[in-house]
């Protein structure tokens, strides 16, 4: 089977598991507005787009990197791991988490699980899983992408970096100072 293929299986299965958990969560007690919710929404959006979209011709298309069992089992085995992650942080975190940046009722911080790896591990789970599925697309496309993704949840963490220093001051002020935004800081 294609490479690609099975990335595209692999991020199916994540969507079915992320709309069925997005049922059980606490109700919204403050949001973001939603022209901030489309400085985040539109690079994911057409990041995603870029990876995942037939709908390309020309040089975004051009195949840069020759097939190779190697990288295409890379390839697969990132795309899974950073979909295990993301999924492993959103059951982990519950019923405080959000499509949107939003501070729910009764919120709690989370420091523990993945999120004592970095502060936001379903951003970097998916980031892992995209990383895999542009390498098993094997096309300058794909760098575009992860570009546009990884700005599309920067953009987003440091929106909900706000509301949790707002809602948990010098506590989260610490966690942010022991551990990795996106990716994990080097305790030596």
């Amino acid at each position: 089977m294609d490479t690609m293929r099975i990335c595209s299986y692999l991020w199916a299965a994540f969507v079915v598991v992320w709309l069925l958990a997005a049922f059980r969560t606490k109700r919204a007690q403050e949001w973001m507005d939603f022209g901030s919710r489309l400085l985040y929404s539109i690079p994911v959006f057409v990041g995603c787009y870029l990876l995942f979209s037939d709908r390309f011709s020309g040089w975004l298309q051009e195949r840069v990197v020759p097939k190779n069992l190697g990288l295409e089992s890379l390839a697969i085995l990132l795309t899974a791991a950073g979909i295990g992650f993301a999924i492993w942080a959103r059951f982990y975190i519950g019923d405080n988490w959000s499509s949107a940046v939003t501070i729910k009722v009764d919120h709690q911080l989370i420091r523990t699980g993945p999120y004592a790896f970095v502060r936001h591990p379903i951003y970097s789970g998916i980031l892992l899983g995209m990383i895999g599925t542009a390498l098993a697309r094997r096309e300058p496309r794909g760098v575009f992408a992860i570009a546009l993704l990884w700005l599309g949840f920067w953009i987003k963490s440091r929106m909900e970096e706000g509301f949790m220093r707002k809602t948990f001051g010098e506590q989260y002020q610490e966690y942010s100072r022991s551990t990795g935004a996106l990716i994990p800081r080097m305790r030596l």
